[in-house]
């Protein structure tokens, strides 16, 4: 069995392959369980079928060249939700950074498909992402950020982002190379960590990621 029952059944997908194991297509990427009885994941159509393992491969040939990480103190639930888009926007890797556990809820199944490291403290982290040359863009509301729309967003680089309320610690904004926050509109002085994630992850594609093709 290549799939797990836990992943959640959604309301979409499609049912048993048509025509029967006669029918099946000749294809190791094909899940056999899956072609018997129907596939619900939250994946995209292109993957119908497919085993896990065959759609983390081909993911790996085209992801994109940001990463994304995140400190983990108080176990947020963003935190979840922030590798549910770091899949979404095809990143090359997400980090955590702090404790090893961390709340999957939102993520739904999503980091099957990721590739996850942990980083014991921040000085771990900023010492891997300089041995790989790789900026650290803070994203956090705080005197002296400059507007994403405005920052120069290198194509190589890791996105940081903090818990939600306390946002980054003083050791994560000591070691950025810069730090950015989204231009608000209104009266709240910011905005869900998980929404903050996605802006700037597409903020990232809109500069640097070649269209789609269905």
């Amino acid at each position: 069995m290549t799939h797990d029952s836990a992943e959640p059944e959604l309301p979409y997908g499609v049912g048993p392959w048509p025509g029967g194991p006669e029918a099946w297509p000749d294809d190791p990427r094909y899940d056999r369980e899956l072609l018997a009885e129907g596939d619900r994941r939250n994946v995209v159509d292109q993957y119908r079928y497919w085993t896990m393992d065959a759609i983390v491969a081909d993911l790996d040939t085209r992801r994109h060249r940001f990463h994304v990480a995140i400190e983990n103190w108080q176990h947020d639930m963003n935190i979840g939700a922030i590798v549910r888009s770091a899949n979404a926007f095809l990143a090359a890797e997400v980090h955590i950074i702090g404790r090893r556990r961390w709340n999957r809820r939102g993520a739904m199944v999503t980091d099957r498909y990721q590739h996850v490291r942990h980083h014991e403290d921040v000085a771990a982290f900023a010492a891997w992402a300089e041995a790989e040359g790789l900026p650290i863009l803070a994203i956090d509301n705080v005197d002296g950020s400059e507007p994403l729309d405005r920052t120069d967003v290198p194509e190589r680089c890791v996105l940081l982002f903090g818990q939600e309320g306390p946002g980054l610690s003083p050791e994560a904004l000591a070691a950025a190379s810069a730090v950015v926050e989204i231009t608000q509109y209104g009266s709240t002085r910011s905005i869900n960590a998980s929404a903050a994630g996605a802006v700037v992850m597409y903020e990232w594609c809109r500069r640097w990621a070649e269209p789609r093709r269905s």
